[in-house]
């Protein structure tokens, strides 16, 4: 049985998620990290992407991604291609390194930018490796929180423009409401 086509539609944000293979680990360490921002980078230059947010555990990754020139499934193959390649050299292995197709769900409305990007936020939270969201150095919850520069292709301003005020309040408000999740 053929697999369905993807839908995309490119003034959405999607919600996706990569697994590695047999649960096994996508980051084994600090520079399989660095390495998967360093292919965001470079493929921004040629495709440009949006992420609202992110997040990458150690045997899978979420993205909170728009891409308004080439459809998701591009960027997606891009962005697992080279991770997969540089994943399977560093490692000196063969064969696949993901799972299977990603997840992607299409996000349509302001409530579920929200609840996404507070989602991806806290998974680590969830998983019991730390007790505070911007403890987590692999996640952009970090950018939200703090006046850090953003890389080109993380636009925090698409979830906290949802929130009334200036800059500086929509970032507090935003936190308020992530925060708020895992304290109770």
């Amino acid at each position: 049985m053929a697999r369905a086509k993807r839908i995309w539609i490119p003034s959405r944000f999607y919600h996706i998620v990569t697994r590695g293979n047999r649960g096994n680990p996508l980051f084994r360490c600090h520079t399989d990290f660095q390495a998967f921002f360093h292919i965001l980078d470079q493929l921004y230059e040629k495709i440009p992407f949006e992420l609202a947010s992110y997040c990458l555990m150690t045997n899978h990754y979420h993205l909170q991604l728009r891409s308004k020139e080439q459809s998701i499934s591009k960027v997606m193959s891009l962005i697992n291609k080279r991770y997969a390649n540089y994943y399977n050299t560093r490692y000196r292995l063969t064969g696949h390194v993901f799972e299977k197709r990603y997840y992607d769900k299409i996000i349509e409305t302001k409530e579920g930018m929200l609840e996404v990007s507070r989602y991806i936020h806290l998974n680590p939270i969830r998983a019991h490796m730390i007790k505070r969201p911007e403890h987590y150095p692999w996640s952009s919850y970090h950018f939200y929180k703090y006046n850090k520069a953003a890389p080109a292709y993380l636009d925090t301003n698409s979830v906290l423009k949802y929130h009334a005020g200036a800059a500086e309040e929509q970032k507090r408000l935003y936190c308020e409401s992530v925060e708020e999740v895992f304290l109770f």
